[in-house]
């Protein structure tokens, strides 16, 4: 496979264009707002999921556990029977177009004002099936980065696709947040534009996926009879799995992005509900904060990529999660007003800086030549996932017990420090020897 073509590689960071505007509109800035709106009556913010009484920034805390937990399941078999059957693409396209309809269906999830809330399960299970498609399909679009490109490009590449997603969120944040703002003067309701959003963010989606499939390499399927393709995919599961147990920086990496990466994560997904149950952060400031933080992750991407240039890359992410680390102790005793927005910012400058170095560090650390990327790149998602899961799950269990949801910074915080320890221990400058 030629490496380095421009169309290509345009190509693969457009798939960030297309699936970050889920990570934003969804997860992070619009559905929490609506879901928070319509299920709270009064002063009772409990849900009947299904029978049972939950608060409902809990019930949705659990939501995002629960979806990565089903992609964490998903991920390595499916990855490798991809690798086996010569399929990556044709499961990255199923796993984008899956999650990209239920996305445009949660358009349908309609509660007027003082109604029943029943409707929730339902947007739930929605907002869950598109989380999956998201988490999903990301596997196999990481795993396409060493199949496309040279090493010396891995870092930059990462960082463009992850400005490009950053990009691309945020413009269509900007039309569907005008929308909403604008709803009287377009004769409908907020929460009516608000829908809209969602479908929005589905056909968008499937759109600029549609484009980025069209310059990915095409698959080259692999003749394989009956179920055997099955019993392949096991024997690649546990075949990678054992090549990793023998790299040790490999498998130091994957330990320390355990940890940090749970941090991360659970700041990116649950921040929302902290700015509004402790900070009581207004929803127009809400949005200006999350705008601030995309915006100024695409200057910590570009940054973080010259300071890996310069240092290496785990030196780099150290010094990342230094930032994190400090971003919890400041978050403890952050009020509303000038530090919050200060805050925010610094959320944002290393949070585009890490997630793309944490992709090509992998990237780099993956044995020379290697083929069946996926299946790789499953272990790297599987890692992200299972953090996710638990980082998110144990946020919503310690704002049950303690009841104030700052003490779930302390827990944060822990995890920085672990994931700090562990990657210090990793040369900064990659090791080429086989055994490492």
């Amino acid at each position: 496979m030629e490496k380095n073509n421009p169309k290509v590689l345009n190509g693969w960071c457009m798939y960030d264009w297309a699936n970050s505007v889920f990570s934003l509109t969804i997860t992070t800035a619009v559905f929490p707002e609506y879901f928070l709106a319509v299920t709270t009556s009064g002063t009772d913010t409990t849900v009947n999921f299904w029978g049972f009484e939950v608060v409902n920034s809990v019930l949705y805390s659990y939501a995002v556990s629960f979806s990565f937990l089903i992609a964490a399941l998903l991920s390595p078999l499916s990855t490798a029977i991809a690798d086996v059957t010569g399929r990556k693409k044709f499961f990255m396209t199923i796993f984008a177009y899956f999650g990209s309809l239920a996305c445009a269906l949660l358009y349908f999830f309609k509660i007027p004002e003082g109604a029943d809330v029943a409707g929730a399960d339902w947007a739930i299970l929605l907002f869950i099936c598109a989380s999956v498609g998201y988490s999903g399909s990301i596997v196999y679009y990481n795993s396409f980065l060493p199949d496309i490109a040279t090493e010396d490009k891995f870092d930059s590449l990462s960082a463009k696709g992850f400005s490009l997603g950053y990009i691309g969120s945020v413009l269509l944040l900007l039309v569907n947040i005008g929308m909403i703002q604008g709803a009287d003067w377009l004769g409908i309701t907020w929460r009516e534009a608000a829908r809209i959003s969602f479908l929005t963010v589905g056909i968008w989606w499937a759109v600029f996926a549609t484009y980025s499939f069209s310059q990915l390499p095409s698959d080259h399927p692999f003749k394989i009879s009956g179920w055997s393709w099955l019993g392949k995919g096991f024997r690649e599961l546990k075949a990678i799995n054992d090549k990793i147990n023998t790299r040790k920086l490999l498998k130091r990496f994957l330990i320390s992005f355990f940890f940090y990466n749970m941090g991360v994560q659970t700041v990116m997904y649950l921040a929302p509900l902290f700015a509004k149950e402790v900070i009581h952060i207004e929803s127009t400031e809400l949005i200006a904060t999350i705008l601030i933080i995309q915006l100024v992750a695409i200057l910590g991407a570009y940054c973080f990529n010259k300071l890996s240039a310069r240092y290496g890359n785990t030196k780099a992410l150290a010094y990342g999660i230094v930032i994190w680390l400090l971003i919890c102790v400041a978050g403890y005793f952050v009020q509303a007003g000038f530090s919050f927005f200060m805050l925010a910012g610094a959320i944002g400058f290393v949070m585009g800086g890490i997630q793309s170095l944490s992709r090509a560090t992998y990237s780099k650390l993956l044995p020379e030549g290697v083929e069946n990327t996926a299946s790789y790149f499953s272990f790297y998602d599987v890692t992200e996932k299972i953090s996710i899961v638990l980082g998110t799950f144990l946020f919503g269990l310690i704002r049950h017990i303690t009841g104030d949801m700052r003490n779930t910074l302390l827990m944060l915080g822990v995890l920085f420090i672990v994931g700090l320890v562990i990657i210090l221990t990793i040369p900064s400058k990659k090791v080429y020897v086989d055994s490492q």
